[in-house]
């Protein structure tokens, strides 16, 4: 418990494909049942699981190799007012929507970028990374500031004291081994390797990643889809499996089936 302290927990600022709606709880008990000092995601995505955590250990780091995730976060956590006045007029439009998709994010500023990929990420269809335009007749404008205001003072706070990186996952988890760090990964699923950009994961990296993990001195948790080829490559491992029902369209939902795999067994007893 010295190694933590209670922060008041945030919600992603935006959706993103595979975004731990439905797990992240789960996770997060696992996470503080696990003693560390250093606490890393290889894979943050929007933050599904890092921004809900309500105790907050020494070192924290978050990582993406998109590095328009990176830049929001650090713009978020360093100039949350500034960031604020850039979205201030922006109206939920499908021809804004569209003009910012076809605009090159290297020509903008940092400020600018970050705002880019805030709207495109609230409005695109099921948070998929280039995504199409979502809308719902259910449902009202997802670009109103005055339902995201309060979504990012929230992760403004949330953000205080974290490190950003923009590495590949291998290079995150050799920088910040120790014997008091927990990883928690949440790579792409097997068989949507390309579901956040071609070239950022492989199928090959499963086998690599294993690899990595078994020598590690640190402790992990990895969330993944519960098929045959995990189960094999990660063999010897504790899992842990969860079912769990994912609404899709018109409220229907499809049941699937996950694992949590750990080199840490799982504790009755919270930090």
């Amino acid at each position: 418990m010295d190694t933590m302290r209670k922060v008041p927990p945030a919600a992603p600022v935006a959706a993103w494909q595979g975004g731990k709606k439905a797990l992240h709880r789960r996770i997060i008990d696992r996470i503080d049942r696990i003693q560390h000092s250093a606490y890393v995601e290889p894979f943050v995505g929007m933050g599904g699981v890092f921004l809900r955590r309500a105790w907050q250990p020494k070192s924290e780091v978050a990582n993406d190799r998109n590095g328009e995730i990176t830049n929001l976060f650090r713009i978020l956590q360093r100039h949350y007012p500034q960031f604020l006045e850039v979205l201030r007029f922006q109206i939920a439009s499908r021809r804004e929507f569209e003009r910012l998709r076809s605009v090159d994010p290297k020509g903008l500023t940092d400020l600018e970028r970050a705002a880019r990929f805030l709207y495109l990420q609230r409005l695109a269809f099921g948070g998929q990374v280039g995504g199409v335009f979502g809308v719902s007749p259910e449902t009202g404008g997802r670009f109103s500031m005055s339902r995201i205001e309060p979504l990012l003072d929230a992760a403004h706070h949330r953000l205080s004291g974290v490190t950003f990186e923009n590495l590949d996952w291998s290079e995150v988890l050799k920088r910040y081994d120790g014997s008091s760090t927990l990883f928690y990964l949440d790579p792409p699923y097997w068989g949507g390797e390309t579901d956040y950009g071609k070239g950022m994961f492989a199928r090959a990296d499963f086998a690599r990643m294993n690899e990595c993990l078994r020598s590690m001195k640190g402790g992990f948790l990895l969330s993944i889809n519960d098929v045959p080829e995990v189960r094999e490559i990660f063999d010897g491992f504790d899992f842990e499996e969860v079912g769990l029902k994912y609404t899709v369209s018109r409220g229907a939902s499809v049941s699937a089936n996950e694992l949590i795999i750990s080199n840490r067994p799982r504790s009755t007893g919270l930090l």
